[in-house]
């Protein structure tokens, strides 16, 4: 490494995250326990500053930093920003719960550092880093699974970090063959000595480092710890999980497709293909028939994955599947979220039927869940229709008419389960749910819709500030 690549400023906002973490470590061991909402007043202030850091870092040529392990491009930056985003909305939806907790400024602390493994999984460049920022990604939110030491949240935190473990264990494994296959860990490195190497050592480390990333991504085959974990879970850790390390994970995907193995020997859109259709099929199967609100979700948001590996098959194969990736990546962000908070506004209610009658009571908060569970479907103008437009074409182009094809399929099958959802919401029969709840969780579903509005509409300067080439 040269001593100009050695700029912490590169690395702005994680280093802002990181900052806020240790010391709201720090603070938190000294505040008492009426005060200890400032740590997470300073974690929302870290959050908005990464926010801006990495808007400016977006308008700057792409680079890289620390010996070329880390870029900063349009990938980075815009990761950045949809983590962060997210980050202040859960931030947001974790207030109310936490106020008074004993462990209230450890439940900030841990939220940053996920998002910071998020962070670091969306710019590396190093396979070496690639497994720390899994690492730094995954134990704190094994501990926020378990965090409210119940008997669902000790079972959701096991599930959750067993699983993780084991592919851990497998990430670990494929990184070691993919060394030996290429002689570094670099990534530029390894998309050039990837086009001679043997096919069968490729698939190999391929396969182990997929197990990994796909884990953090909740995607199949690496799947099954999403329903239980989210459902055991707080509904705010819910919402973490469903959305933070996704963004990291499939933004690492992306990466690893175009710039190490777009020219490989191995099949590697193929592969990512096949694992996006059985991801969004799968995930709409097993939410057909769910009661519990936060199951549901869970399934929905493996099926949601199905969606985002689409430009990622295509990566190197066609100029959409950048933006695409990108776009989606935040539309499907801010619209889960908001589903999301949404849950936590309302925290006595568990199951679809438990909403009866919502609308009554709360219609603007039914207002917000219904645009949020149709845009989850992609219905107009919400940004995931926008988004799911330019999967599909980014699909079509880069030779995926048959994902593309399966994929809206998958979209008009996922109408059923969430219209068994908002149909006892809407409803102006039967019981109506409290209306004592979050208030807080109240506003950030309204922002979040708003938000997810908003971004469709203005999706055509959106999609165009998101191209640009990757660092190598």
């Amino acid at each position: 490494m040269t001593e100009m690549n050695e700029n912490p400023l590169d690395l702005l906002p994680e280093v802002l995250l990181a900052a806020s973490a240790v010391l709201g470590l720090l603070l938190g061991s000294w505040l008492p326990r009426a005060r200890q909402w400032v740590v997470g007043l300073l974690a929302a202030a870290a959050c908005a500053a990464g926010i801006a850091a990495a808007s400016v870092a977006a308008a700057e040529p792409a680079t890289t930093a620390f010996g070329d392990a880390f870029a900063v491009d349009p990938v980075t930056s815009t990761s950045r920003i949809v983590v962060l985003g997210g980050t202040l909305l859960v931030l947001g939806v974790s207030f109310r719960p936490l106020q008074g907790d004993a462990r209230e400024s450890e439940f900030y602390v841990l939220v940053q550092l996920t998002a910071l493994g998020a962070l670091m999984m969306a710019g590396t460049q190093d396979l070496l880093l690639l497994a720390a920022a899994y690492l730094l990604a995954s134990i704190p939110a094994y501990t926020l699974a378990g965090f409210r030491k119940d008997g669902p949240g000790t079972e959701a935190a096991l599930k959750y970090y067993v699983i993780g473990a084991l592919l851990g264990v497998l990430m670990l494994t494929g990184i070691t063959v993919l060394y030996s296959a290429g002689r570094g860990t670099g990534y530029p490195m390894l998309g050039d000595a990837f086009r001679d190497a043997p096919k069968a050592l490729l698939a190999a480390g391929a396969i182990g480092l997929l197990a990994g990333v796909l884990f953090k991504a909740g995607g199949v085959p690496a799947h099954f710890w999403v329903p239980d974990a989210v459902q055991g879970s707080s509904p705010p850790v819910a919402a973490l999980l469903t959305t933070i390390p996704k963004i990291g994970a499939i933004a690492a995907l992306f990466r690893l497709g175009d710039v190490i193995f777009a020219d490989s020997t191995l099949p590697w859109p193929a592969l990512v293909a096949v694992l996006a259709a059985a991801s969004m099929t799968l995930g709409n199967l097993g939410a057909f028939f769910q009661q519990d609100v936060k199951r549901l979700l869970a399934y929905s948001t493996i099926s949601q994955v199905g969606y985002l590996l689409m430009p990622v098959a295509v990566a190197g194969r066609t100029d959409l599947a950048q933006q695409a990736l990108l776009y989606y990546l935040a539309a499907y962000t801010v619209t889960n979220l908001g589903a999301f908070a949404v849950v936590c506004a309302i925290p006595r209610a568990h199951t679809v039927d438990d909403y009866r009658g919502l609308a009554k009571e709360r219609p603007l908060l039914t207002a917000s869940l219904v645009i949020c569970l149709l845009g989850l479907v992609g219905t107009p103008p919400t940004a995931v229709f926008l988004g799911k437009l330019e999967v599909f074409s980014a699909a079509f182009d880069g030779g995926y008419a048959w994902l593309a094809v399966l994929a809206a399929v998958n979209t008009v099958a996922s109408l059923f389960y969430y219209l068994r959802w908002i149909v006892p919401a809407v409803s102006r029969t039967g019981s109506s749910p409290s209306a004592e709840g979050d208030g807080v969780a109240r506003v950030v579903a309204y922002s979040a819709t708003a938000v997810s509005l908003g971004l469709g509409l203005a999706g055509g300067p959106v999609l165009d500030a998101l191209t640009g080439p990757l660092s190598r």
